[in-house]
């Protein structure tokens, strides 16, 4: 039986359970979710299944590096206080060098691997989640690689070695030395910590993105012209909104963000100061920024609300 999926995502956020579980139960239920999510209680997910409409946003980041290789990989909980567990840490710290062995950006191929403990990581954390008490999910990974050079690594708000709240990777190609390139790619990586870069370059930028804020500019300006009385040709509120969206590119591409050490020079500008001095060619190629949790909306909770009301007050 053929499914979409799309259909074993909405079964994983609804059920709690594991990918692989979830490909299963449509299996078995050809494809109807609604059995399928009866199918994983009836196999002892409930635990999971229970925990599934509660927000996983916090967590740890992790990072590991080999040889010219290195991932990132997030892994959510729902409390701050699961990312100091020993066993979520040890988990998430396995599951990293798991990703860092497969070279892979799809969360769904770490989940299906084998775990160095046995069975597979979706398994794995399926146990945790029944174990440890609270919902946990594998949410995203990123792997780079350069064929000569470095991937640097640096975690912001360490929790332990190489796990945290912010962990970065900083591709960087080319013959120069470690003792060169490691301190290079960890002063770019602070910075990219703190500056944020959505992209290596303004090309790279996310054209949707770029086209919202020529849009926002362009309204901007068209408001200004009417508070003011004045009649602006269309033409001069379009250079005005395509500047606008230029320098948003400049301030959000890491390559032309000035460098937050000294806040004048552009980061291209460092990488090839480094190079000259070096004598030595270095390229900056890609980065990785895991922030734990962004972009996962989190749900407030009003406690004594929630006591009233299962005290049916």
């Amino acid at each position: 039986m053929s499914y979409s999926a799309a259909t074993v995502k909405e079964l994983r956020e609804r059920s709690g359970a594991g990918m692989m579980d979830c490909k299963k139960a449509l299996s078995e239920t050809n494809g109807d979710i609604e059995a399928a999510v009866d199918w994983l209680r009836t196999q002892g997910l409930a635990a999971a299944q229970k925990k599934s409409s509660r927000t996983a946003a916090e967590g740890l980041v992790g990072v590991a590096v080999t040889g010219t290789k290195g991932t990132a990989l997030e892994v959510n909980s729902e409390t701050d206080f699961v990312a100091k567990n020993e066993q979520f840490q040890d988990f998430v710290r396995k599951a990293t060098e798991v990703a860092l062995g497969l070279g892979t950006d799809e969360i769904e191929a770490v989940a299906a691997a084998a775990y160095p403990d046995g069975g597979t990581v979706e398994e794995k954390l399926t146990n945790n989640i029944a174990t440890i008490g609270e919902k946990q999910a594998l949410r995203r990974v990123k792997t780079l690689a350069v064929s000569e050079g470095a991937i640097v690594p640096y975690m912001h708000n360490a929790a332990a070695p190489n796990l945290g709240k912010i962990g970065v990777l900083v591709a960087l190609e080319g013959d120069a030395g470690a003792d060169v390139l490691e301190p290079l790619g960890k002063q770019i990586a602070m910075h990219i910590a703190a500056a944020f870069p959505q992209a290596l370059t303004a090309d790279d930028l996310d054209p949707q993105t770029l086209e919202r804020e020529r849009q926002i500019a362009l309204d901007k300006a068209r408001e200004e012209a009417s508070a003011s009385g004045k009649q602006i040709p269309d033409d001069i509120l379009e250079k005005r909104a395509n500047g606008a969206v230029a320098k948003f590119a400049k301030e959000n591409a890491l390559l032309s963000q000035l460098f937050v050490m000294d806040n004048k020079t552009p980061i291209a500008d460092v990488v090839a100061k480094a190079a000259k001095e070096a004598g030595k060619s270095i390229v900056l190629k890609d980065f990785v920024r895991f922030q734990l949790g962004e972009g996962i909306e989190k749900k407030e909770s009003d406690f004594a609300a929630e006591v009233a009301a299962a005290a049916g007050l």
